[in-house]
């Protein structure tokens, strides 16, 4: 992007998601690192946000009283230290201006940069003092503005306990500081000079607790907190409405060296944009989080994080479930050569195509519930294998129809001619149709057809057969008895023949219909495992900030907000304890259901449903080790 565009414009007190940016987000398939930044306007955030992207120029950063950016604006840059992720920076427009009518428009663009970031930052001036702790009164409104759950709990229930598996990493970022960092006559860091501002005021009276709400709120909802302060850009203030036009050596020193340690923290130590259990965000999917969030709060709804994941889930597993499709029919059509030479050829390509596209749907879906999408992948492949199957019969049908009636030519002009109706002729004509037959049996990869066609011109050859037997003036009536018995019992032989390779074939098939319920109950447990790995370490990283927050409690001398936390933080272990030792029961009870499903689909797989149940036991009991 050459310059920001508007991405949630904010006319008349309604949002609007802009479809351009949209557009761009969605062409972005690399993960994102998101960084918004908020604050009271007029205080310089756009000028952080130019730095971030490499210029002097971009995001507006007016000359005036009047807040200049309205709604969110987007610039999406390559990242400057990470080659495989994008950079996207959030301007938001400023809080606090006084022509806005009402508030709660500043509100809900504060929860939406908190939604969409992975790194938050806020921008004030001056000091961390009261006053500013104030100003910051939107965060203390986030538990009433953002949802973890969907409303099938009550719409009063506050889940704001979980916002820290998924809240962005919080900067504070105080300009025109003018203090000296000390605390009781000690240098101190500016991230010591942060916490020490976010200590809670002793008292239980409403002033106290009205002062503690914004504290409480960055500390419990923000495991990882920065802080930069900031000299002056210049001390000339005629020249600092026009900022952006100094060159960057002549700004204040100090400035420059402030700026440049806070772009290199946020190229750095910025993630990027994750949810819960690990689903990492790109640019497809920040589109769809926008979109979702934008258009609850219209609907006059609560944005509900997971509504949001739900709805990306439901576009995403389809796109997957495309993806593997795709990739399935592509690597078939590559490998195969049709006709394959036996029924197995083709059933091992497949095999290992199908191990390939459940991977790639594994690797592009998450949140699937009930396994939906898939066994919508499960069926699409079956379709296509017999498809495949029905290409390969016709192309073998096609070869060895064409082959055989050259390679039978000669015997045709042969009995057309009277060749054979001669004393002896029927000794003649065997020789010649065992011939074609021989020649017919050297051509190679004739395909899965080959004995059908062959015993299709057999079968047409026994009427002109006994005709040339019951003429042949060299045989007695004896002969021709025991001739004509034994050409009944090859073709009963032939077609025995036939039978065996059908049974052989379908062998096959149920074989390969195994061993695709086999995959798929394979990478299934994977990725459970995966998700359930992922969900203990949020958690983990979720119980050790509240022990933290907690322990800072009781030091503070807060011990009834010490005793609350314990409970929230026994709550916790217990959902730990069980996700550290899934019971065995209820992942067969997931596995069971999806196995029914992969067995109405596969019906040769139904052989192998025992056994993929003791494959889930014995992977359990490894996994329960392991973790």
């Amino acid at each position: 992007m050459e310059a920001p565009i508007c991405l949630v414009e904010n006319e008349n007190q309604e949002l609007r998601v802009n479809p351009e940016a949209l557009n761009i987000l969605e062409r972005i398939t690399q993960p994102v690192v998101v960084v918004a930044i908020v604050g009271l306007y007029r205080t310089g955030k756009s000028y952080l946000m130019n730095r971030l992207a490499g210029q002097n120029h971009g995001f507006n950063l007016g000359t005036t009283v009047r807040s200049e950016t309205k709604g969110i604006w987007m610039w999406c840059v390559p990242h400057p230290s990470k080659s495989k992720y994008t950079l996207v920076l959030l301007d938001t427009e400023g809080l606090g201006d006084v022509e806005k009518g009402d508030s709660k428009n500043d509100s809900w663009i504060f929860a939406l940069a908190v939604l969409l970031s992975s790194t938050f930052v806020y921008n004030s001036m001056s000091t961390i003092n009261h006053q500013a702790l104030e100003q910051l009164h939107y965060v203390t409104e986030l538990t009433e503005l953002i949802r973890t759950k969907s409303s099938s709990r009550s719409e009063e229930a506050d889940d704001s306990d979980e916002f820290v598996s998924f809240f962005p990493d919080f900067v504070w970022t105080v300009r025109d500081f003018t203090l000296e960092l000390k605390l009781d006559g000690r240098v101190i860091t500016a991230d010591e000079y942060l916490e020490n501002a976010l200590k809670l005021i002793p008292g239980r009276g409403l002033k106290a607790q009205n002062a503690n709400m914004p504290r409480e709120c960055i500390r419990h909802f923000f495991p990882q907190r920065k802080c930069f302060v900031f000299d002056r850009p210049t001390k000339e203030t005629e020249l600092l409405v026009h900022v952006e036009e100094i060159p960057e050596d002549e700004l204040d020193p100090n400035f420059q060296m402030q700026s440049k340690e806070f772009c290199s923290y946020v190229f750095s130590n910025s993630k990027a944009k994750t949810l819960k259990e690990g689903i990492i965000v790109n640019g497809n999917r920040l589109a769809t989080l926008v979109t979702t969030y934008v258009d609850a709060i219209n609907s006059g709804a609560v944005p509900c994080l997971e509504n949001a994941v739900t709805t990306l889930a439901q576009r995403e597993n389809s796109i997957a479930v495309q993806k593997a499709t795709d990739h399935y029919t592509e690597r078939m059509a590559q490998r195969v050569r049709l006709p394959t030479d036996t029924l197995q050829e083709l059933l091992d390509v497949h095999t290992a195509c199908e191990k390939e596209a459940i991977a790639v749907f594994m690797e592009h879906s998450f949140k699937d519930e009930n396994q939906q999408f898939q066994k919508n992948l499960v069926v699409a492949i079956e379709e296509h294998k017999e498809d495949f199957l029905r290409q390969n019969e016709a192309a073998s049908l096609s070869c060895c129809q064409a082959e055989l009636k050259k390679l039978a030519e000669s015997l045709r002009e042969s009995i057309s001619r009277g060749a054979f109706s001669v004393p002896g002729g029927h000794r003649l004509y065997l020789e010649a149709r065992k011939k074609v037959e021989q020649d017919y049996e050297r051509v190679p990869r004739k395909g899965v057809k080959a004995n059908h066609v062959l015993q299709n011109f057999l079968q047409s050859q026994i009427t002109i057969e006994d005709s040339i037997l019951q003429s042949d003036k060299a045989l007695t009536d004896g002969q021709k008895a025991m001739e004509a018995e034994r050409a009944q019992k090859e073709a009963a032989e032939q077609e025995q023949e036939l039978l065996r390779q059908k049974q052989k074939e379908l062998q096959q098939m149920m074989e390969s219909q195994e061993r695709s319920y086999q995959e798929n109950m394979v990478q299934l447990h994977e990725k459970m495992e995966t998700e359930r790995k992922n969900l203990l370490r949020e958690q983990e990283e979720m119980l050790a900030h509240k022990l933290k927050v907690q322990e800072d409690m009781l030091k503070e001398g807060f011990k009834r907000k010490y005793e609350a936390l314990g409970d929230e933080i026994s709550l916790l272990q217990n959902v730990i304890e069980k996700n550290r030792n899934p019971s065995s029961s209820l992942a067969a009870q997931v596995f069971d259901g999806f196995g029914n499903v992969l067995i109405s689909v596969l019906p040769g797989a139904g052989k192998l449903f025992g056994i993929g149940l003791k494959i889930l036991s014995s992977q359990l009991k490894k996994s329960k080790s392991s973790s």
